[in-house]
């Protein structure tokens, strides 16, 4: 059980979470609550995925005193939205303080109850439009759909989604999740769907279905999850995957097998991931600190050099904020000009259809 506070305390943190702002003295005040707690539970992090191995690095050298517990590296969003269900209630090392999660899971946990409202101290700097006015999820940052090839093995680098259907890819397009739980192989069944013309949200969703169903058929889909080791070892030589994961992959693989990462011509799909606290945190003022690491200037620069664009990247930019050298290794700024960014309602009537429909419709059993 939390230990009761004081009046003072609770008008504090209701003024904390009303007005997101967050005074010396206030963070003072959550940095040493957080050190007797001692202790911040993650999941779904791997170290690749957005350079989190460096912003994790980056918050234990800030707070030596905190010990980071990660959780299943590999979870999807939907194993994370689970796992605060499974353990509310618990306060061992199970239970995961923050989530990182795909943009349609804010508002279903906030239905659901299972967050807790915070605003960090730039609060202001992260666009309306991909936050929880009240505080109880806000965007981290985005990227686009790409392909990750391993051309050791793929003679021609597909340069689109209908290339993926080609006979000369059988059994080698994967992709970087399972489609029924995992935001991101959800929205990369979205984006297939919205190559074929089809509008975003149940409309592309269900074309989608019908893409990967034909993939599946063809014999070109490999039901494998994709990550860097599964494309070095030539299980899964194409994967579909977030850019700023294929990016980080290819530079795993350091050439050996070379890889190439394209942003297809069409279906060019933006998506924005989310930070939430759970209602249920075991180490909650950990977890505010580590929100406020996270949208710090040096969390932001740490996520773009993990080629992931920041939150706060327009207002960081406008400051010049922006570290030059992660801005340099960045894709070319054409390759984003056709990025369709969908809308809360479009990703879930999306999310709805795929993870309704993956196991009728195209029947592939991805582990």
């Amino acid at each position: 059980m939390m230990q009761k506070k004081t009046t003072a305390g609770l008008m504090l943190a209701a003024l904390l979470a009303s007005t997101g702002m967050v005074s010396a003295q206030s963070l003072a005040d959550i940095e040493a609550a957080a050190k007797a707690e001692g202790m911040l539970t993650t999941i779904a992090l791997p170290h690749s995925w957005c350079n989190y191995g460096a912003v994790i690095d980056g918050f234990k050298a800030k707070y030596p005193w905190i010990t980071v517990n990660e959780l299943n590296p590999d979870a999807g969003s939907g194993d994370e939205v689970e796992a605060i269900k499974a353990n509310k209630g618990n306060t061992g090392p199970q239970a995961p303080d923050v989530v990182d999660v795909g943009l349609a899971f804010g508002p279903q946990m906030v239905a659901e109850g299972l967050v807790q409202p915070y605003k960090v101290s730039t609060w202001d700097e992260i666009p309306d439009n991909i936050k929880d006015a009240d505080g109880y999820w806000y965007g981290d940052y985005y990227g686009v759909m790409s392909f990750l090839v391993n051309k050791d093995l793929v003679q021609n680098v597909p340069q689109d989604w209908a290339d993926l259907q080609k006979p000369e890819y059988a059994g080698q397009v994967a992709l970087a999740g399972d489609p029924r739980t995992a935001n991101q192989a959800i929205l990369g069944v979205l984006a297939a769907g919205m190559s074929t013309g089809a509008a975003a949200g149940d409309a592309a969703g269900k074309a989608g279905l019908d893409f990967f169903a034909s993939l599946n058929k063809a014999g070109n889909f490999v039901p494998v999850i994709g990550k860097a080791g599964t494309a070095a070892q030539g299980a899964t030589p194409i994967i579909v995957a977030w850019d700023y994961n294929a990016l980080s992959w290819r530079d795993t693989m350091a050439g050996n097998p070379p890889a190439e990462v394209v942003v297809p011509k069409t279906g060019v799909l933006a998506g924005v991931y989310v930070q939430a606290i759970s209602a249920f945190a075991p180490h909650p003022n950990a977890a505010k600190l580590w929100m406020e690491y996270l949208y710090s200037d040096e969390g932001q620069n740490l996520w773009l050099s993990g080629y992931c664009h920041p939150a706060r990247f327009n207002a960081m930019s406008a400051a010049g904020k922006l570290n030059s050298d992660a801005m340099a290794k960045l894709p070319p700024a054409a390759a984003y000009e056709a990025a369709y960014f969908p809308t809360l309602d479009e990703q879930a009537a999306n999310k709805a259809a795929v993870t309704g429909g993956w196991d009728a419709v195209v029947g592939a059993n991805v582990q």
